[in-house]
C-alpha cells in the first residue's frame, strides 16, 4: 500500500515524536469542534437571556448520552482501518470505509428521529426547570437535526486517522468553526434568535465538515478513495465494527449515563448554579479533549502496530501515551483552576454563578489527569481490540460508584451540598484506572512479546 504525504509511519522508529505529530494535530481538531458548543455557551451567556445559558448548558449530559453509542461505532472504523492497513489488505481498508460512511448515515437519521421527536421528555426526566424547558427543547431539536453531518464528520475524520492524517480534519474545522461563530453572532445578535440561532450555526457548520470530509476522500487514490456508488453493507464488516464499537460506545453512554444523574442533582440547586455548572463543564471540556486526543492516538498506534505484527512495540506505546495525558492533564488542569475566575467570567460575570463554578472546578480541573489516564488505558486495550471488558469495568467503576455516591453519601442532609456532588468525579476516576491497569496486564499477556509477520498478526487480532 502506497503511502503519501499525510500518511505516518507508526510501526517503525521513535514513538513520541511520531505520537506528537499525529495527536497535536487531533488535538487541535477536538479543540475546534469543541468551541462549536462553548460558543454557543458564551454567545448566549453575553447577548441572551439569563436562562438562555442554563438551558443550553444543561443539554450537554444528555446530547452526550444519545450520542456516544454512535459516536463508538467511529472508534471501531479506526481500530479496523488501522490493522487492515498495518497488515497491507487494501481490499478490507476499502470496504471498512464505504460500509462505515453507510452506517454513519443511517445511525445519524435514526439520532435525528429520536432527539426531535423525544427532546422534551427526556429533558422532563432529567427534571429541566420550567423557566428552561422550552428553550431547551428547541436547542435540542434543532442540534439534531445536524446529527448525520456529525456522524459523518466522525466517521470520515476516523478513517483518515487510521493512516495517520490528522491535519486535513483539523483544516476543515477550522474553517467551519470560523463559519459557526460568524453564524452564532449574527443569529444571536442581528436576529435575535437567541438558542435557535446558535442551535442553527452549529448546524450548519457541522454540515460543512462533513461535506468537506467526504470530498477528502473522494478525491484520496487507492484503499482510501471513496466513492458513493460503492456504499454498500458488509455483513462481516459490520459484524466487526459492532462488535468493537457498540461496548466502546455502550461506555460512552455509561460515563453520560452518570452525568446526566449528576445534572438532574446540580439542577436542585437552581438556575444560578446550573449556569456556573455549564461555564465550567465548557472549560474542563478543553482539557479533556487534550488528554483525550492522546486515547484516540493510543488507540491507532496500537492497532496499527498489532495488525503489522509489530509487538515489541505495545508496552512503549502504551507508557508514552498514558505520560502524555497525564502530563497534559495535570497542567492544564491546575492552570485552568488558577485562572478560573478570569475564565468563567468570559461566559458569565455574575458573582454567584462564578462561585458556583469554582466548586465544580476545584474538584474537577485539580485531579483531571486521572481522568486522562484512565481514557488512555482504555485507548491501549482497545487498539489490541478488546472492548468489552473496558466497558464493563467503566460500568462498574465509573457509572457505577457515581450512582452509589449519588444516591447514598450525597443524599444526606450533610453532605448534599455541590462539592460533595463533585467528589464523585476524581473518586470513580483513580478507582477505575487501576482497574483497567490490571486488565491491561492480562490482555497484553495474550499477544507474542517479538514481532512477527503480518498475516500472523492479522490472524490473531
Amino acid at each position: 500500500m502506497s503511502q503519501n504525504k499525510y500518511e505516518i509511519d507508526m510501526c517503525h522508529g521513535s514513538i513520541l515524536p511520531k505520537l506528537l505529530k499525529l495527536t497535536l494535530p487531533l488535538l487541535l481538531s477536538s479543540v475546534l469542534q469543541l468551541l462549536f458548543n462553548a460558543a454557543d455557551v458564551i454567545v448566549v451567556g453575553n447577548f441572551a437571556s439569563e436562562n438562555s445559558l442554563a438551558a443550553v448548558g444543561s443539554t450537554t449530559s444528555l446530547v452526550n448520552l444519545m450520542t456516544n453509542l454512535f459516536l463508538g461505532l467511529s472508534t471501531s472504523t479506526n481500530v479496523l482501518t488501522a490493522m487492515y492497513m498495518g497488515a497491507g489488505e487494501s481490499d478490507k481498508v476499502n470496504r471498512t470505509i464505504h460500509t462505515s460512511i453507510l452506517l454513519s448515515i443511517i445511525s445519524g437519521a435514526f439520532m435525528t428521529l429520536v432527539g426531535v421527536a423525544f427532546a422534551d421528555k427526556f429533558l422532563l426526566m432529567m427534571k429541566a426547570p420550567e423557566a428552561t424547558l422550552s428553550l431547551s427543547t428547541l436547542y435540542l431539536r434543532i442540534y439534531f437535526v445536524g446529527m448525520i453531518a456529525m456522524l459523518i464528520y466522525n466517521f470520515g475524520s476516523s478513517i483518515l486517522r487510521a493512516m495517520g492524517d490528522t491535519r486535513r480534519p483539523l483544516y476543515y474545522l477550522a474553517f467551519a468553526g470560523v463559519i459557526n461563530v460568524v453564524l452564532n453572532l449574527f443569529f444571536v445578535i442581528v436576529l435575535k434568535m437567541d438558542v435557535a440561532g446558535v442551535a442553527l450555526a452549529t448546524v450548519i457548520s457541522q454540515c460543512i465538515s462533513a461535506a468537506l470530509i467526504i470530498r477528502c476522500l473522494m478525491h484520496e487514490s487507492g484503499a482510501f478513495q471513496f466513492s458513493f456508488k460503492k456504499l454498500g453493507w458488509d455483513p462481516h464488516l459490520v459484524s466487526r465494527i459492532v462488535q468493537i464499537g457498540i461496548p466502546a460506545g455502550f461506555q460512552g453512554v455509561v460515563f453520560s449515563i452518570s452525568n446526566v444523574i449528576i445534572q438532574s442533582s446540580i439542577n436542585d440547586f437552581g438556575e444560578i448554579v446550573m449556569a456556573g455548572n455549564a461555564a465550567a463543564a465548557s472549560i474542563e471540556g478543553f482539557i479533556w479533549v487534550s488528554m483525550n486526543a492522546f486515547s484516540q492516538s493510543a488507540l491507532t498506534f496500537t492497532s496499527k502496530n498489532i495488525g503489522a505484527g509489530k509487538f515489541s512495540r505495545i508496552n512503549r506505546i502504551t507508557f508514552i501515551t498514558c505520560a502524555c495525558a497525564a502530563v497534559t492533564g495535570l497542567v492544564l488542569g491546575n492552570l485552568a483552576y488558577l485562572f478560573g475566575t478570569p475564565l468563567l467570567h468570559i461566559y458569565d460575570m455574575r458573582p454567584d454563578v462564578v462561585a458556583a463554578g469554582l466548586i465544580r472546578m476545584r474538584l474537577v480541573c485539580c485531579f483531571y489527569c486521572t481522568c486522562g489516564l484512565m481514557d488512555c488505558i482504555v485507548g491501549n486495550i482497545r487498539g489490541m481490540g478488546y472492548a468489552v471488558t473496558p466497558t464493563i469495568v467503566s460500568l462498574l467503576g465509573a457509572c457505577g460508584l457515581r450512582i452509589l455516591w449519588i444516591f447514598t453519601i450525597f443524599r444526606m442532609p450533610e453532605y448534599h451540598t455541590q462539592f460533595m456532588l463533585f467528589v464523585s468525579y476524581p473518586l470513580s476516576w483513580i478507582i477505575t484506572f487501576l482497574v483497567h491497569l490490571i486488565c491491561y496486564f492480562f490482555m497484553r499477556r495474550r499477544f507474542p512479546k517479538q514481532d512477527v509477520q503480518p498475516g500472523e498478526a492479522a490472524a490473531s487480532a
